[in-house]
Parts: C-alpha cells; sequence; structure tokens
C-alpha cells in the first residue's frame, strides 16, 4: 500500500507566560484601579501576552467558581490574554473547562519519577552544534526574536515592546528595554548583558524580574545579569 503522509505535526515549543499573582480574596475597585494604573503604565510589557492567574496566595477564589468567573471576565475585557491557572487544588477540571482555562505546573517543584528499573543506556549522539544568531539592526517593538539552539547577539537598541528569547546567553550593544528570556530551555548557566538595563523583563532558565524589581544601581547602566542560588543576580559592568 502506498505509504500515507500525515497531514499534522505536533512540536513541542516553549512559551513566554506572565504570572498574575492575585493579593486579595476580592477583587475590587481598588484592585482594579491598581491593575488599570499598571496596564496604562506599561502597555506594551502586556500586549498580546499569555497570562497565568497565580491564586497561591488566594485559596478562597479556588472554592468560589463564581467569583473566579467574574475575575476572569474583567480580565479579559482588559484585554489580557488569561489562559490558565496555577496553584488552584480547588478547582476541577469541568470548572476550569467552563471558565476556558488551564491547570499550568511552574515545572520546577518536582523532579521526574524514576523508572522501576534503569534503562538501558542510548547509544552517545553527536552533539549539535549551537546556532548563534546576531542581529545587526535594532529590534522593534512587536518584534520577537529567537535563537532556539543558541546564543542571541543584538548590535542595537531593543525597544519597549520587543521580546528576545534564546537557549543560550543574550547580548545587546544598545539599550534593554523590551523583554530578554535567556537559557530558555533550562540552561541555568546562560546570562543577559547589556550596555543599559531598562528592560520590561529579564529571565533565565524561568526565573523573571519585571521593570519594577531591577535593581536600582542597576537601572541605565551596562549590566550582567545571571543566576546565583536560584536568584536573579545584577552587576554594574564598570
Amino acid at each position: 500500500m502506498p505509504a500515507k503522509l500525515a497531514s499534522f505535526q505536533v512540536r513541542g515549543r516553549f512559551l513566554t507566560v506572565l504570572a498574575l499573582r492575585i493579593d486579595t480574596d476580592s477583587p475590587d475597585d481598588p484592585f482594579y484601579a491598581q491593575l488599570d494604573e499598571q496596564l496604562h503604565k506599561t502597555p506594551q510589557f502586556f500586549s498580546g501576552a499569555p497570562v497565568v492567574l497565580d491564586l497561591l496566595n488566594v485559596p478562597g477564589l479556588s472554592d468560589d467558581p463564581d467569583r473566579l468567573r467574574h475575575l476572569v471576565e474583567n480580565l479579559r475585557g482588559r484585554d489580557l490574554r488569561v489562559f490558565g491557572v496555577q496553584n488552584a487544588a480547588g478547582l476541577d477540571a469541568a470548572a476550569l473547562q467552563a471558565l476556558g482555562l488551564v491547570p499550568v505546573s511552574t515545572g520546577r517543584d518536582a523532579p521526574l519519577p524514576r523508572e522501576a528499573a534503569p534503562a538501558p543506556a542510548p547509544v552517545a549522539a553527536a552533539p549539535v552544534p549551537p546556532e548563534n544568531k546576531v542581529i545587526h539592526a535594532p529590534v522593534r517593538s512587536g518584534q520577537r526574536i529567537v535563537a532556539e539552539h543558541g546564543d542571541l547577539t543584538v548590535i542595537g537598541s531593543v525597544a519597549s515592546g520587543a521580546e528576545l528569547v534564546a537557549a543560550g546567553n543574550i547580548h545587546v550593544y544598545g539599550p534593554l528595554r523590551g523583554r530578554a528570556i535567556a537559557g530558555c530551555h533550562g540552561d541555568e548557566r546562560a546570562h543577559i548583558f547589556c550596555q543599559s538595563l531598562s528592560a520590561e523583563l529579564v529571565a533565565i532558565a524561568g526565573l523573571y524580574q519585571t521593570s519594577e524589581m531591577l535593581e536600582d544601581a542597576a537601572r541605565n547602566r551596562p549590566t550582567h545579569i545571571y543566576l546565583e542560588d536560584e536568584k536573579l543576580r545584577m552587576e554594574v559592568i564598570a
């Protein structure tokens, strides 16, 4: 019989997701006023970004689907693309589906389970050489540059609303105002270097800081960002 060609492929992809931690059991007018102020201050930061609700500090919301539905509707009404929740043990699958949400795990809580018996050692494959990428132009708002198998270097500025993603290190020879995500496949040895730090978000191996959390001493300065003891460190380059 003739071979049948598949009409689709299933492929893994990394995704930049913003986690919105809710710290009040009853989101009310002051909550939405604060949120609207943040959205007005940094509109490009949230533009088009998928959002996960973190309910760790508000277990009551997990037990009340009606309140959670009201919250989700209000957030989506503000153009926030809420698609999932984390730390919501009280919600069953049917309630999540009714809200158009999926449960999301951070992926850092526990190691993978061990097999009962060790599997045969695979034949060692030849190492895949890195595919580094160099961009010789400024990165504009709305652009997303990805180096999936290596380092990413930008010779120019990175505008607010732009995003850099790399499996390895990120180098920016200019102001970094957008998002920079290094070690996107979990490489904790990745680094971020920039000539002027005013980023909306920086992340290494899934650990991130937003613009409000950046160290004041490093703002608008040449900066080296790296991971140490599960924390992002920022070192001003003299």
